[in-house]
């Protein structure tokens, strides 16, 4: 990103270049607050950048402005620059490998035949200055066209993603610089590697795309304009990072572990979606191999979101059984277990008897134990595949379905009888009041599917029968739960096979777009379904157009510095409130200030040790001394103390505390003006389970509110606000059924305790 920067405040050594060498020089190493760095091998003035988006009056008119075309283009864009970052990264690593082949092997060819003709002398000259020429051709053009270009550039897009700029870093003219001279300097033989570069190289192709192009070269898209803001560049550099991994060692989750873990100093949930999609990318140009996966990503989306769909109908219909009570709890996982054992016991005779294969690497028909092979009621010599897979734990299934070398082991008819069974087990059993759990379930099912797709395409493929089940896993688990990265390292430790990583994401990232277009993953709906109030990593769009003030409801709960013993009693029992704000008034302070927040399980402390005082006066030393930090500290998960368990007596209730030590001096506060977009990301991302609102005006009361998850669910605010949720309706009345589906829940949200 060509970029014209300059250091926050002038330096009078900017203009000596000199001075600015001995400066930099000369600096200690600690010394990290500088204005100018070391930048590829050029010193160069540095700025910050700035994340937050300013939300004055012409931003906030133009979010409310914008249309539902305008925030799908803005999607689209944002998913299409993934997709070319690694399209162009992955083409890249192509071009780098070969030409640094063809180059090297040229060069070691030519040597070679000069050895076999005895001509070392020769041979010497030939390798050596082959080596000089591509050495100093790559130094001279980082040199003088592009110093930014030198190094690995890891440094620097660590640091742009910490949010430290120079100029230059991810210009175009670095871009080239650094394709054509990591390829002289790796084909020149000198002991450096092409992955750093690549990483820098991901980085610059997505920036140079995040602003449009190249302004001073003519090459610019208006669409772009959307992504003139750090943000969305610094994630999508993020992207790039991952894409040059990939690229470089074709690892497309390890890259994106090494955006995770090395880069990026900022990350989230949908940052590792796109990121995931921008190796995948990398790896499928690389591998060059799709085959029918396609149509077995697809179908395997919406088949999981199907089974998504369906568990929610027969979970919602459970819990209206288990209203009645205990009983019909057990009752009903009593008649599950039964048609369960029906269905396990008695399928397996519509299947024919097989006979065993001569092939066969173990034991046919398998008797007394797991295996390939169940004898079931064949005769000897024969097996019923059916039973197989019905007589067998679940792993034990699983193993079957996923062994190589085993085409002609099913029947068509069996494996699809067991799909379907499967299939509605999972969702029957799920819901019983016993520890059971979705993830082996849905594998199984999915293996299945996966093995049924494999038989339908025979010898179509090239792929094994056993690879095929596992890419149905992963194309059902991805449509059902959404998972992709850890969803494709659980796949390959599964089979210890590497070379299924490039489908195994490509089927991941098919079935999980085609099956986001129908529901949300099954946790997402199991959560809210229960009424847990859940924070989202993002906003919903219709929080920017509120401000914190807009949702604050009910009397503010609040304690004097030194509060009378009676007041904190009375509003402990009267309130379910976990915080409340501590306000110092005349005469501890010249006029009423927020002095902190104070804690109900501290409260909690004080009256039980009932270190009380008989005049509005602040506590001495000896008063402090009666306590330790372990008195407040968080107890375990029994049940606390409780403000009934607590006696006082009359002349107590009218004594005083002094509420200064215990309270948090310094809680996070956000002035009443600022969005609800903005004090959900700073509410979620610390970890916070109280916000205190504070009055833009001076002349008000130093606390206006408090705010705490219950704030932010949709429930709350668009109970409050009901406009919001016609005017959403409009807007997305053409979207796809999930986003209509977010007030239809089975139950309602329960407020937690603030």
């Amino acid at each position: 990103m060509a970029v014209e920067a300059a250091a926050d405040e002038e330096s009078p050594l900017l203009d000596q270049p000199d001075s600015l060498h001995l400066h930099l020089l000369r600096r200690s190493v600690s010394n990290t607050t500088s204005q100018v760095a070391l930048v590829g091998a050029h010193i160069c003035p540095i700025e910050s950048l700035d994340y937050e988006i300013p939300e004055n009056e012409l931003f906030m008119q133009g979010w409310r402005s914008r249309g539902w075309i305008h925030k799908y283009q803005y999607i689209f864009m944002k998913w299409s620059l993934c997709f070319l970052v690694g399209l162009f990264a992955g083409l890249v690593g192509f071009f780098n490998n070969l030409s640094i082949e063809n180059i090297a092997g040229i060069k070691f060819v030519t040597t070679s035949n000069m050895m076999l003709a005895h001509k070392y002398g020769q041979a010497f000259g030939v390798f050596a200055v082959s080596n000089f020429v591509l050495t100093l051709f790559s130094s001279a053009i980082t040199a003088y066209v592009a110093p930014a270009a030198a190094g690995s550039g890891i440094p620097e897009v660590k640091a742009y993603l910490n949010g430290v700029d120079a100029p230059g870093i991810f210009s175009l003219r670095t871009l080239l610089v650094k394709i054509v001279g990591s390829i002289c300097a790796v084909s020149s033989s000198l002991h450096v590697g092409k992955a750093g570069p690549l990483v820098h190289t991901g980085a610059c192709i997505a920036a140079v795309l995040g602003q449009g192009g190249s302004k001073k070269h003519g090459l610019t898209c208006r669409w772009l304009r959307y992504f003139k803001n750090d943000r969305d560049r610094r994630d999508l550099v993020t992207c790039g990072s991952a894409a040059g991994i990939a690229a470089a060692f074709r690892a497309p989750v390890g890259g994106v572990l090494f955006a995770l873990e090395e880069v990026s100093s900022w990350w989230r949930s949908t940052l590792l979606w796109r990121a995931f999609f921008t190796t995948a990318v990398v790896a499928v140009v690389l591998r060059g191999l799709i085959d029918i996966l396609i149509l077995l990503g697809v179908f395997g989306g919406i088949l999981g979101s199907f089974y998504n769909f369906l568990l929610m109908k027969v979970l919602r219909f459970y819990n209206f059984i288990y209203r009645k009570g205990t009983v019909y709890k057990l009752v009903l996982a009593c008649l599950v277990s039964v048609f369960t054992s029906c269905c396990l016991f008695g399928l397996p005779w519509l299947a024919p008897c097989r006979p065993c294969p001569i092939e066969a690497l173990e034991e046919c028909p398998t008797i007394g134990r797991s295996g390939n092979y169940k004898k079931f009621q064949c005769t000897p010599g024969h097996y019923n595949d059916l039973a197989s897979l019905f007589f067998n734990t679940n792993d034990d299934a699983i193993r079957n379905l996923f062994s190589s070398g085993t085409n002609n082991e099913f029947d068509y008819l069996s494996i699809l009888l067991f799909f379907f069974t499967s299939y509605f087990l999972g969702i029957l059993s799920y819901g019983i009041v016993a520890p059971c759990g979705l993830f082996v379930p849905v594998i199984l099912t999915g293996a299945t599917y996966g093995r049924f797709v494999g038989m339908l395409v025979g010898t179509k493929s090239n792929l094994d029968h056993g690879l095929f089940a596992v890419l149905g896993s992963a194309a059902f688990l991805a449509g059902s739960m959404r998972m992709t990265v850890s969803l494709c390292v659980i796949l390959l430790e599964l089979t210890n096979n590497l070379l299924l990583l490039p489908l195994v994401m490509l089927v991941l990232l098919i079935s999980k777009t085609v099956a986001d277009c129908f529901n949300g993953n099954i946790y997402d709906q199991l959560v809210r379904m229960k009424g847990l109030p859940y924070l989202e990593a993002h906003a919903e769009p219709y929080m920017r157009q509120l401000a914190v003030s807009d949702v604050i409801t009910g009397p503010l709960q609040f304690f004097n510095g030194v509060e009378q013993v009676g007041n904190i009693v009375h509003v402990l029992k009267t309130t379910r409130h976990h915080g409340f704000p501590v306000i110092d008034e005349p005469p501890f302070s010249d006029s009423p200030v927020l002095f902190g927040l104070v804690l109900r399980s501290h409260l909690l402390v004080l009256l039980k040790k009932k270190i009380f005082l008989h005049s509005r006066t602040l506590a001495g030393i000896d008063a402090l001394n009666q306590f330790t930090a372990n008195d407040f500290a968080k107890r375990g998960s029994g049940k606390g103390d409780s403000i009934d368990d607590i006696e006082l007596t009359y002349d107590e209730m009218g004594m005083f505390i002094d509420l200064h030590p215990i309270s948090n001096a310094s809680p996070y506060t956000v002035v009443e003006t600022m969005s609800l977009a903005k004090a959900l990301i700073l509410f979620r991302e610390v970890g916070l389970r109280h916000l205190l609102v504070v009055p833009k005006s001076s002349n008000r009361e130093p606390v206006v509110g408090i705010l705490t998850r219950h704030d932010f669910m949709p429930e709350h605010i668009l109970g409050l606000h009901p406009f919001l949720l016609r005017s959403r309706w409009k807007r997305l009345r053409f979207r796809l059924p999930s986003l209509t589906k977010l007030f239809r829940m089975s139950q309602p949200h329960i407020a937690p305790n603030a």
